[in-house]
């Protein structure tokens, strides 16, 4: 069972609801998954123009929690105020705090994302904040109050993978909030790789959303977050410089 703040997810993986061939292929995707937690950017509402079509209409949102982001915030204050307006339009007082400080990259701006998480905990949010992978800004994002840190294993949708599992390593390590490890996954190898690390969870999109079959990938990202956290919780063996037998012999007459 994975707690953040008050809310309790028996999947630990999140997913993206954008980028998909069609909305019958999303809900595909979304239900061989079985998440518990949907995550969205708020601007893709149609909240913000009315004709524009519900991207969720196939999905029963009443089964998820959602979490939607604040994608396309540039400063805190543009993600404080659209925090805000998915509050008030009903649709979770969860929030994914994201704010881009670099186009090119989609690097978050950390400066920003640190006001930014501070002033949605003191306004009541269960905040779960996007970051890089540097270890002093997560403690700083903990220290602040977030309920979650979720540092990205490379670029967003760059499939990467992870880049610096030292430093995801070291996260893990450090914090005692959940750390969810969200953006550039690319197969289910970078799930296992980072639930084996001692992650809490992990986030992704596009490698579902853009594989070849997505609903195949869904199931294989579904099953990769369970074998990594069971993989984790065993306790792997040390790695050695030399062989080990497998069979010992010890105390065997010949």
């Amino acid at each position: 069972m994975l707690t953040i703040g008050e809310k309790q997810f028996n999947s630990r993986l999140f997913l993206g609801t954008g980028k998909y061939p069609d909305f019958d292929m999303q809900k595909a995707a979304v239900d061989t998954s079985e998440t518990d937690v949907l995550t969205f950017s708020v601007r893709r509402m149609n909240i913000f123009e009315p004709s524009q079509p519900n991207f969720l209409e196939k999905l029963d949102v009443e089964k998820y929690s959602l979490l939607p982001n604040t994608a396309g915030a540039k400063t805190a204050e543009e993600a404080v105020r659209t925090a805000k307006l998915a509050n008030a339009s009903g649709l979770c007082d969860m929030i994914k705090v994201e704010v881009i400080g670099c186009d090119k990259t989609l690097l978050p701006d950390p400066v920003e994302t640190l006001k930014a998480t501070e002033e949605l905990v003191k306004e009541g949010y269960t905040v779960l904040t996007y970051t890089s992978d540097d270890v002093v800004l997560a403690q700083r994002l903990e220290e602040a109050g977030a309920h979650a840190v979720m540092p990205g294993a490379s670029p967003i949708g760059s499939g990467q993978g992870i880049i610096n599992a030292f430093n995801l390593s070291l996260i893990i390590e450090q914090l005692t909030v959940p750390i969810i490890v969200d953006a550039g996954i690319g197969s289910p190898k970078d799930v296992v790789t980072a639930m084996e690390l001692g992650a809490d969870g992990i986030l992704l999109n596009t490698a579902v959303s853009a594989a070849a079959e997505p609903v195949k990938m869904a199931e294989a990202m579904k099953l990769a977050v369970e074998s990594g956290r069971l993989g984790y919780e065993a306790g792997r063996i040390p790695k050695k410089r030399y062989a080990t037998a497998s069979s010992p012999m010890e105390g065997i007459s010949v």
